[in-house]
């Protein structure tokens, strides 16, 4: 009976380390932080559909689009992550509020985190080519701008707007999953037409704006983000915006892109008809305007707050945090109603 007692100890045993590990590899690539890309993601996924008009959550065994998406998403920003972590280990170990992250504390090893990226980067290809052969070929494109994100902190501010390429990409991507099926290549290069620049574009404005939204939006949310190593990044040579140019600089900042992002998303044109879609969303600006509105009073009024202490510090992060995550969401959902709908 003791060797039955010993066999059971270490199955709870190995069943802990188990879950221990999922804990630390959720922990490390931050999944939290996919509720930021998910509703884009989204967005280009039912802009698409509807654009082509397709049932936009028919899912079948022969239609699994909005369930590969999803998963090339993950894997995409899973990589992202794991990258980041990997590039960044020695800076994170300088750092005291990042040194006890899970490299540079030793919790997880550089050869786990490598097999993380893999795992992220076959699982990123594996839905792209189920998706399509464009989406497939065209995978190359947020790979190398998850490798390149983590050196531009090293030499320029303009680190945060390469971050909000990045994110920039989750809603031009979903977009081409569906489209491509249709049109193949034509859904980047456009078809010919009369136009002054001779080409007509299915993803110009309302994909174009959303993507530049977007960017400027994660971009704002980046900048604000480093205000908390305004200090460490100073001594360290890190050239985040607040660092070099100070907290004041950063404010305005702040305010320009959330205007920027608000523009861009109201020129998007969702909220009128189209000689391709004769239905609108009338939700969409109402909606814009009212998370630019509440985005624009974090960072300017309880940002002043934050600079008071560590404290203080940390409420403001968690507020920024909510508020962005709350932004993506509220404007999908202002997708979900919309007026003069094709029967």
């Amino acid at each position: 009976m003791a060797w039955l007692a010993g066999s059971g100890q270490v199955t709870y045993y190995c069943r802990s380390l188990i879950i221990v590990k999922w804990k630390d590899i959720l922990d490390f690539v931050k999944i939290e932080h996919t509720l930021f890309s998910l509703p884009f993601v989204l967005m280009g996924y039912i802009l698409a559909k509807k654009q082509y008009g397709e049932e936009v959550f028919e899912v079948s065994f022969s239609n699994l689009d909005l369930l590969w998406i999803i998963l090339a998403a993950i894997g995409a920003r899973g990589l992202a992550m794991a990258l980041n972590r990997l590039i960044d280990k020695e800076i994170d170990a300088r750092n005291p509020r990042t040194a006890s992250r899970h490299l540079p504390s030793g919790k997880m090893t550089e050869f786990e985190a490598w097999s993380l990226s893999i795992a992220f980067l076959v699982t990123l290809l594996f839905a792209s080519w189920r998706l399509n052969m464009v989406a497939l070929k065209m995978a190359w494109l947020p790979v190398i701008a998850f490798v390149i994100y983590p050196y531009t902190k090293r030499f320029s501010w303009i680190c945060h707007f390469w971050i909000g390429l990045c994110l920039a990409l989750a809603p031009a991507g979903a977009w081409v999953a569906i489209s491509a099926d249709t049109t193949g290549w034509e859904s980047i290069l456009g078809v010919e037409s009369n136009t002054w620049i001779g080409r007509d574009f299915a993803w110009f404005p309302e994909l174009f704006f959303i993507s530049m939204g977007v960017a400027l939006w994660i971009t704002a949310f980046d900048v604000n983000y480093a205000r908390m190593d305004v200090e460490v990044d100073r001594r360290q040579g890190i050239r985040s915006f607040p660092a070099t140019f100070g907290l004041k600089m950063t404010k305005g900042l702040s305010i320009a892109l959330t205007l920027g992002w608000s523009i861009c998303f109201l020129f998007a044109g969702l909220s009128g008809h189209t000689n391709v879609r004769d239905y609108n969303y009338p939700l969409w600006i109402p909606s814009v305007i009212l998370m630019g509105i509440v985005n624009l009073y974090v960072m300017t009024s309880q940002a002043s707050k934050s600079e008071s202490s560590p404290l203080d510090m940390e409420k403001f992060q968690q507020l920024l945090f909510k508020t962005s995550m709350m932004t993506g969401w509220v404007l999908l959902a202002s997708l979900s109603f919309t007026e003069g709908m094709i029967d």
